[in-house]
């Protein structure tokens, strides 16, 4: 008898969920990290001795006299620092030039931080990982322009409407997240081709892939929840090991015969008739292409490094194509075929013909496979 799998995330969830979470610090690095929360009534209002919230211009410099307070009791040596939903609307007040010479890491996730003050935030030039998620930023400005050591950025949630042009100023950025912006156009990533290696643009109002041929070393490009219809501009990515391109409103698989090292392809939700297209792709090792509108599993008996295959929910009526286009592949583990319409047609027997068919698999749709 088979037990259920534990309950994970779908690559399709994956793809939509992948702004870094923060990390919990081990006890032996507390003294160089420093975690603020400041305290909430019950109605989510800052906390005052009298009670008396009238007035905005005894908010606001209330607010000053905090934000200037916030970090005072923090050492100079500090090299981490996390404001999470701190209700801050700028960073100017907050002393941070005193941390310069040792800060690597700054959370600021979900304020209300609209601009960055370029004498702040310029002056932190050890600075690593900025963390800007969930915020009102529009525009960056020349608020990075000093910031050479700067590897990850992640700006996802915001109201940026282009890829800022301050990227040419940061020769070491590896990582950038933009997930859920306002952004119609890939552009201005000309300078940062040598050194960016994941580029996160999901979530946005782009129609064409485009502006991505000097990143030469970039290894996952993650464009999910956009309105791309067509795969093109992809040749000069012959690194590139993940593309998801999941919910767009592509048709038809093309245009990656350069990709010869990619790894992991996430292609749900889209409008893909055929399976086509993946000849040169001999290094996948994740397919998901769920969730489009195949007629029939073909074209993938060469991906033979593959391990997890994922066509549920198309138009599949028969079960005839599984063993001669996967059983000869003895790395796949999962397969995903649940919700076409062969799993209805074979009823009681749908589980156990596919798993004669492929008796190399660990794992039939969401449930494991009993090894005898």
């Amino acid at each position: 008898m088979s037990e259920p799998a534990p309950k994970t995330q779908t690559p399709s969830e994956l793809a939509a969920d992948n702004a870094p979470s923060l990390r919990v610090e081990s006890k032996e690095r507390t003294a160089r990290v420093a975690t603020v929360t400041l305290p909430t009534s019950a109605n989510g209002t800052k906390d005052h001795d009298d009670g008396d919230t009238s007035g905005e211009e005894k908010e606001e410099e209330e607010a000053e006299v905090e934000d200037s307070e916030i970090l005072e009791d923090l050492p100079d040596t500090t090299e981490e620092i996390e404001l999470i939903h701190s209700r801050l609307n700028s960073i100017s007040k907050l002393g941070l030039p005193r941390f310069s010479e040792h800060l690597k890491k700054l959370c600021l996730r979900q304020n209300y931080i609209s601009t960055l003050d370029p004498e702040v935030t310029n002056t932190l030039k050890k600075l690593e990982e900025l963390d800007l998620y969930d915020n009102k930023i529009k525009t960056l400005g020349e608020s990075l322009n000093e910031l050479n050591n700067l590897s990850t950025l992640d700006l996802s949630f915001n109201l940026l409407r282009h890829i800022p042009e301050t990227f040419e100023h940061l020769p070491s950025l590896r990582t950038v997240f933009f997930v859920q912006n306002k952004i119609s156009q890939i552009s201005g990533l000309g300078k940062v081709g040598a050194t960016l290696r994941s580029l996160e643009l999901g979530g946005n109002r782009i129609r064409k892939i485009e502006g991505l041929d000097a990143l030469v070393n970039l290894e996952e490009l993650w464009l999910g929840k956009n309105k791309i219809m067509r795969f093109e501009n992809l040749d000069n990515l012959k690194k590139l090991k993940i593309l998801s391109i999941q919910s767009n409103r592509i048709t038809k698989l093309e245009g990656l015969e350069n990709l010869e090292n990619l790894e992991e392809l996430y292609l749900s939700h889209n409008g893909i008739e055929r399976i086509e297209g993946l000849e040169k792709n001999l290094k996948l090792r994740t397919l998901d292409i769920g969730t489009n509108f195949l007629k029939e599993l073909e074209n993938v008996s060469h991906l033979t490094n593959l391990e997890e295959l994922w066509i549920n929910d198309n138009k599949i009526e028969s079960l005839q194509a599984l063993e001669p286009e996967l059983k000869h592949i003895s790395s796949l583990e999962t397969i995903y075929l649940e919700g076409n319409p062969c799993q209805k047609a074979e009823g009681v027997h749908y589980r156990r013909k596919v798993i004669l068919a492929l008796p190399q698999i660990k794992q039939l749709d969401a449930t494991y496979v009993k090894q005898f």
